[in-house]
């Protein structure tokens, strides 16, 4: 191993991957979105701006992902086009104003982007109230596509506004509650494990990212912990501590206790869906990525699903972000390289501007 200037370099692990051969080459992209900069299909392509620069006659495969936040409809899509179909539903968004939302259908499945109904991206950054935002749309949205002969459904909890531990949902969906769970099969998309209350809970962790104050997050905690004992007496089950309980502000629990919804990483759903292990047969690189790279990548997040897509076919993977802790040894988890697009003397204002980071990104895959 050794270093070379930002990019720290693996050489046994690249050893144990195939020889990239003088021919045309095959690239795979697949970043996720940096977050506060650029979507997952802005910083794909300005990945393959900087791999035809370095490869111009290179088979470049570029492919929006997501791990069911923002992006996740287009990642969907664009990953099985004329299978998808698309839909205008009017419902609420998280301060009950009157928006159109989007869910993509095939056949009798829906999928469903919570951060088109309830998402943080939604709300001006003085409009966000946690205390207030509901997920009251979402349950519209969702029985709209039961209306409309959906009986399952594929939900990435991802970017959130709300704090609400799914109430707004389970009021929107009252009179159909029971048709839902009856006749329905709910999947949720999360890689988060935590479970709705105490201090790795919701409010806790994930409220103050949302605009809630100390006071606030004591408050939210109060109501879903009330929330949830009220329904644990009248049903019989709690799903509270179960894990994924705490994604998207509650939004886990209220599907798990309600609707006996199964989690999955959002990550493997849409690699599966997309046939990734198909479309990596024959490359000769993977480049993957995401905003900050830490330990928490090596924890179920999408650039770790990527490497194990990438492992078992033996291509080699490079990781690309916008911040990387030097104390998480990617190069023995199975990256052959990790490279901060960011130069260390940039100012993280400056780096978070969408065009600088689409011209970082595109000039460290240059050098490849």
């Amino acid at each position: 191993m050794h270093t070379r200037g930002n990019v720290i370099v693996g050489t046994r692990a690249r050893a144990t991957h195939k020889t990239i051969n003088t021919g045309k080459m095959k690239v795979i992209i697949a970043i996720d979105s940096l977050k506060g900069s650029l979507t997952s299909a802005q910083a794909c392509r300005a990945a393959e701006e900087g791999a035809l620069q370095r490869w111009p006659a290179a088979e470049i495969v570029c492919l929006p992902v997501s791990d069911g936040g923002e992006g996740w409809l287009e990642a969907f899509e664009k990953g099985q086009p004329g299978r998808w179909h698309r839909q205008d539903v009017t419902v609420h968004d998280p301060l009950q104003r009157e928006i159109h939302a989007r869910y993509l259908q095939a056949q009798e499945t829906a999928i469903i982007e919570i951060a088109e109904v309830c998402g943080l991206a939604l709300l001006k950054a003085d409009e966000r109230d946690p205390l207030h935002a509901t997920t009251y749309g979402l349950g519209e949205l969702i029985a709209e596509a039961y209306l409309h002969g959906c009986r399952n459904f594929t939900i990435g909890l991802g970017g959130s506004a709300t704090s609400d531990a799914g109430r707004g949902l389970t009021e929107a969906l009252s009179p159909t509650l029971a048709s839902l769970q009856a006749h329905c099969h709910f999947t949720i998309a999360t890689d988060v494990t935590n479970p709705l209350l105490g201090p790795r809970g919701a409010a806790a962790v994930f409220a103050p990212q949302k605009g809630a104050t100390p006071a606030m997050v004591q408050l939210l905690e109060e109501r879903a912990r009330a929330f949830a004992e009220d329904n644990a007496r009248k049903m019989g089950t709690d799903s509270a501590m179960l894990p994924g309980a705490g994604a998207a502000g509650g939004l886990g629990y209220a599907f798990m206790q309600f609707l006996n919804a199964e989690r999955r990483s959002g990550a493997e759903l849409l690699l599966e869906a997309l046939h990734f292990d198909s479309l990596i047969e024959g490359a000769d690189l993977i480049i993957t990525g995401e905003g900050q790279a830490d330990q928490q990548t090596l924890m179920g997040k999408l650039p770790s699903i990527v490497l194990q897509y990438a492992k078992r076919a033996g291509v080699p993977c490079h990781l690309l972000a916008g911040r990387i802790d030097p104390a998480t040894d990617f190069l023995s988890a199975g990256f052959c390289s990790t490279h901060c697009i960011n130069p260390p003397t940039l100012p993280l204002s400056a780096a978070m501007q969408p065009e600088v980071a689409r011209a970082n990104l595109t000039a460290t895959v240059s050098r490849l």
